[in-house]
């Protein structure tokens, strides 16, 4: 990486320290007046004209419409967020808020929505709805120097879209995001913002917003992503269909992996994700053998051996920040061991019964409950929890011991997507058509657990995939790899050669 270009003697930088386009030559010292005279000029005009709509405005609109519709007269904020220093003078991999992507289809950092009220309507006569308005950075300035002399100047960064040209694109009027500080500490009337992204906005806001308002906007925004649009549901399915070859890529080098690590399999989809997508969504869980039984092991530092088990968590993000989350445990040598066939078909009948349960008008709560019964009635079949009755460990829960977790989540541009849902609306709520959750289930014997047999420590197992609710059942999304023992060591063998 190449630093940013250093003044020859350069002036220590002070508290009362002047802009750039306050310095002399409106360039930092050290830089002679020729040099910054050279730099304004001799550059062509790149202004591009008659740019086609992101593929998702349509949708973007509808989704501010029914913002605008459900708080009426009140000013909305809702900022992408900024970028977040990972050491000294380097940046995390810029991501936008959910809320601000969702809802413009915009991925810049330092930029935010505002929907400005047009009215109150009623008896006043006034026009009612927002006016929607995207704050941007514009292109840097070259008269001043920001383009080269500012950290995050076009000239180090790449070029940004003009204003004009973000509106053409978004589909949204779009002015320069630093006046809209100043402009919202003059605005009058009711303000709510999504919290959490960007302190200057919040500080802008200070006298003018709730803790209470703020968290209403938060959870109607997570709340309207329960549903799918057509937009939505596409590039979820596309999510789940560049994971499947993640999965190929993977299972074509398990040897390398074995030479090395489990780092080798986590490069290695990374590498597909990045050449298809925009990123992972989520950090990839790579675990062979006992880690396979960590629920969130990232590290990905392990062995890989032939004779055990890896379990791989991963899903690709799309460059419209749309995920997938699909599990599959793998036997790393290409074929299962009786037990590791006995475990593995535990879960797969769980998952069955699970995937089976969602359909429209169900509760939430049915797959979870559906594969759970399964997995309890496995593990009384096995002796694992002495003369006690199926329905006896359910109400005591004795089974999560090795189940642990959930069954399943929202799905969407957030891994666990929909987070600040309301519990009625969520865990508590009912199935319906554009609905996307996951169902995962799985089982866990830890190395050291000294109530199972010791052959089955260390093995864990999870089945995991991508469910739509449709109008007449479900449809699963990633059903473009295997579930089954027996076609999983054929799909391995054929990818092996």
């Amino acid at each position: 990486m190449s630093e940013e270009l250093i003044p020859e003697n350069p002036e220590p930088e002070t508290e009362e320290a002047e802009p750039i386009k306050q310095r002399k030559n409106g360039l930092y010292p050290g830089i002679s007046d020729e040099l910054a005279e050279n730099m304004k000029s001799g550059w062509a005009d790149t202004e591009l004209h008659g740019l086609e709509p992101i593929a998702q405005a349509e949708y973007t609109a509808a989704r501010r419409a029914a913002l605008s519709a459900r708080f009426p007269g009140e000013r909305l904020v809702i900022p992408s967020g900024n970028l977040r220093t990972r050491s000294n003078d380097t940046e995390y991999a810029f991501r936008a808020s959910t809320e601000y992507a969702y809802l413009t289809g915009d991925q810049t950092h330092d930029s935010v929505l505002v929907l400005e009220p047009k009215g109150t309507g009623g008896e006043t006569g006034h026009e009612t709805g927002h006016q929607a308005t995207v704050y941007l950075l514009p292109r840097s300035d070259r008269e001043n120097g920001e383009f080269w002399l500012d950290g995050q100047g076009e000239l180090w960064v790449g070029r940004r879209h003009s204003l004009a040209e973000a509106e053409q694109l978004l589909g949204i009027p779009a002015k320069d995001v630093r006046e809209l500080p100043a402009a919202l500490a003059e605005a009058t009337g009711p303000v709510r913002n999504v919290r959490g992204h960007d302190a200057g906005i919040e500080t802008a806001l200070t006298d003018k917003v709730t803790a209470e308002r703020d968290e209403e906007l938060r959870v109607y925004l997570s709340e309207a992503r329960l549903v799918k649009d057509a937009f939505e549901i596409a590039e979820l399915q596309k999510a789940c269909e560049i994971t499947a070859r993640g999965f190929e890529d993977v299972v074509k080098v398990l040897d390398r992996a074995e030479a090395t690590s489990e780092r080798y399999i986590e490069g290695t989809f990374f590498l597909r994700a990045r050449i298809e997508g925009n990123d992972i969504g989520y950090g990839s869980i790579c675990a062979a053998g006992p880690h396979a039984t960590t629920l969130h092991w990232v590290r990905n530092d392990g062995a890989v051996r032939s004779g055990e088990l890896l379990l791989l968590d991963a899903g690709v993000e799309t460059d419209a920040l749309y995920t997938a989350d699909v599990t599959r445990t793998l036997p790393i040598s290409g074929t299962f061991t009786p037990l590791q066939r006995k475990i593995y078909d535990a879960v797969y009948e769980a998952q069955e019964a699970g995937i089976a349960a969602v359909r429209p008008g169900a509760d939430y709560r049915d797959f979870h409950d559906a594969a759970q019964r399964v997995l309890t009635e496995k593990l009384v079949e096995w002796g694992l929890l002495g003369d006690l009755s199926v329905d006896k460990v359910l109400e005591l829960g004795l089974q999560r011991r090795w189940t642990l977790h959930g069954t399943g989540h929202m799905l969407g541009m957030d891994v666990h997507d929909c987070a600040a849902a309301r519990t009625e609306a969520y865990v508590n709520g009912v199935l319906e058509p554009g609905v996307c959750l996951t169902v995962e289930p799985g089982l866990y014997f830890q190395a050291d657990d000294l109530t199972v047999p010791e052959e089955y420590r260390g093995i864990g197992v999870r089945i995991e995939d991508d469910i739509l609710v449709t109008e007449d059942g479900n449809r699963n999304l990633s059903d473009q790899l295997p579930r089954r023992a027996d076609e999983v060591e054929a799909w391995m063998a054929r990818l092996k050669g």
